[in-house]
């Protein structure tokens, strides 16, 4: 029989997309402040595995966070034990369908998961979305990998003054298998700390500052 590391939910934190308003806001308990980094988590109504938000500010454009996000490819550069990722398909600058794979510690079998991201901007808050849904069944499983059925996240970006955003990232996952979710729920911190500082890093490059999209309008 196969032992289940603990670190197993770390390398799904990473995936960038879920969250649940069925539960207060209240319940989030503050795991890890470190680097200008939150993280926290608490449980749900529906769930048995733990929800999970990481909170940090940035000077930067809203456009320049979802170019980043949408730049699917580069994913395993810094999101956290992320393999490999790629666009199945481009419906607009808005909405896409994405395909990640995540390496597990051994002996746990390396997952996958499918899912549609949908990006929007809140015309009088100006608060940008970008919610992720799963689409298990869009392409058949694979054989090396358990595929993830359970997956939903979103960032939301709020403009601060001077320049400054808000990102907060808020995921639930039931990453399959057979994993005890007491194990699951030990190890849902360090993923999505190690994804946000990497993103800060990376948001400094050239190739995201000069991003616009045309639904994104910048606070003046």
């Amino acid at each position: 029989m196969k032992k289940f590391p603990i670190t197993l939910f770390c390398c799904l934190s990473l995936l960038l997309a879920g969250f649940s308003k069925e539960t207060s806001s209240n319940d989030w308990q503050l795991k890890k402040f470190e680097n200008g980094i939150s993280v926290y988590t608490r449980s749900t109504e529906n769930s048995k595995y733990k929800e999970l938000k990481a909170i940090f500010q940035i000077k930067t454009s809203l456009s320049s966070i979802i170019a980043l996000l949408n730049d699917v490819e580069s994913y395993p550069q810094w999101v956290y034990r992320c393999e490999t990722s790629k666009i199945l398909r481009k419906n607009s600058e808005k909405q896409l369908i994405r395909y990640q794979t995540i390496v597990a510690p051994w002996p746990v079998d390396n997952r996958d998961v499918v899912v549609e991201v949908n990006s929007y901007q809140d015309e009088k808050t100006k608060i940008v979305y970008q919610k992720v849904t799963p689409l298990p069944d869009y392409v058949p499983a694979s054989k090396d990998h358990v595929r993830i059925r359970e997956f939903r996240a979103i960032w939301t970006l709020k403009p601060l003054k001077n320049g400054i955003v808000d990102v907060e990232y808020e995921l639930l996952v039931n990453p399959a298998g057979a994993i005890p979710a007491w194990i699951v729920n030990l190890a849902v911190v360090e993923g999505p700390y190690e994804t946000s500082l990497k993103m800060k890093e990376r948001l400094m490059n050239d190739k995201y500052q000069k991003a616009n999209f045309s639904f994104i309008t910048n606070p003046e």
